[in-house]
């Protein structure tokens, strides 16, 4: 089948705000689209309507449900399959779930594309709800070994589609500062204000990076219900001058950032294939990371980043300084990563995506 016959109603959210699988939604559409083919995008995080509705929590959710589902139902007699971009927690259920059993009813194959660091946990309290859901799904594709291996020990065969990095918005840096130690290194964060993203840690590393560069920098990007909780932290360590809170920066600026760091930290808790670390990747900034979830099979520790356990904060400060201390070094992982994310192209990744299209609609006309 050509890419070009294709119809499908692609569900997910989409920026506003910018977010891992926001953008992941949205660049997907554009690079089917692309191809040829046809795209009826379903967005799970519409705008309310009316505004207003949005300051009433609980009633709000079913003034964003009820449209949903009506728009899902009237898109199934259309559309020749669905992409499920599908998370853990209230999310799978609410968006999901109804995804595959409007499709069943319809007789129109449902792709689950599952994503999340929290599966695990997610799928221990939960699966004997979710089950029912999968076992409908005509396909389920997953992003990672990660996540693989958690389907697998519940049964499910899954396929591996990675996330995509559209390497033409990125491009190494172009200052290296000749592999000499930075004076007034830039370190970044580029994840939400979040308790499961542990910004806190990556600050109190910074706190102790200060004492051998106090000229370095901190730049935050991100929004959330921690914010004030961080900036006092920020304020107790008298970083307030040297740490920066963009708010959320948009997919453009983002390149700046990335290109004006020295080292991108992930502190998260849990994760699965943060975008934010392909990024850093892609702009050939060293990447120091916990070393949760999917972490460990996205980079090699010492080879195309430095991983670190979560919530230590000292352990995060010393792999920071074995980078600003040893440029070589950094340098090295930082080529290293810019090999790695090449696997993570549309040009590496659409051919295994088409193929699953194929197979379910060779399935579904049988």
């Amino acid at each position: 089948m050509k890419v070009s016959e294709l119809y499908i109603g692609l569900v997910g959210p989409l920026p506003p705000p910018s977010g891992g699988m926001a953008n992941q939604t949205e660049q997907l559409a554009r690079l089917l689209r692309q191809e040829g083919a046809q795209i009826k995008l379903i967005q799970v995080n519409s705008p309310y309507y009316p505004e207003w509705i949005n300051k009433i929590k609980g009633i709000r959710a079913l003034f964003r449900l009820i449209p949903y589902l009506i728009n899902l139902w009237r898109s199934a007699d259309t559309v020749q399959l669905f992409h499920v971009m599908a998370n853990s927690g209230w999310s799978w259920h609410l968006y999901a779930a109804p995804v595959i059993w409007i499709a069943r009813i319809k007789k129109k194959p449902a792709v689950i594309n599952y994503r999340g660091g929290e599966a695990e946990a997610f799928f221990e309290k939960s699966f004997f709800w979710v089950k029912p859901s999968l076992e409908l799904a005509a396909a389920v594709i997953v992003p990672s070994d990660f996540l693989e291996e958690i389907f697998k020990k519940r049964g499910f065969a899954t396929i591996i589609v990675p996330n995509i990095i559209n390497l033409d918005r990125f491009s190494e840096q172009t200052d290296k500062r000749n592999q000499k130690i930075a004076k007034a290194p830039h370190i970044i964060l580029t994840r939400n204000l979040e308790a499961i993203y542990d910004n806190a840690t990556a600050i109190r590393a910074f706190y102790q990076v200060r004492s051998f560069f106090s000229d370095a920098r901190l730049t935050i990007a991100g929004s959330g219900p921690e914010e004030l909780a961080l900036n006092a932290l920020v304020r107790e360590l008298g970083l307030v001058d040297a740490v920066t809170f963009t708010g959320r920066v948009d997919n453009e600026a983002i390149i700046s950032l990335y290109r004006s760091a020295d080292v991108m930290v992930n502190p998260s808790l849990v994760d699965n294939m943060p975008i934010s670390i392909l990024e850093a990747l892609a702009c050939g900034v060293p990447v120091v990371s916990t070393n949760v979830g999917g972490i460990p099979y996205l980079v090699a520790h010492d080879k195309t980043a430095l991983l670190v356990p979560p919530q230590d904060p000292i352990a995060m400060s010393r792999a920071i300084l074995t980078l600003l201390n040893d440029p070589i070094k950094a340098r090295k992982i930082a080529e290293a990563g810019l090999i790695t994310v090449q696997q993570y192209t549309w040009r590496n990744v659409q051919n295994r995506l088409l193929s699953v299209y194929e197979q379910v609609l060779a399935k579904s006309f049988n």
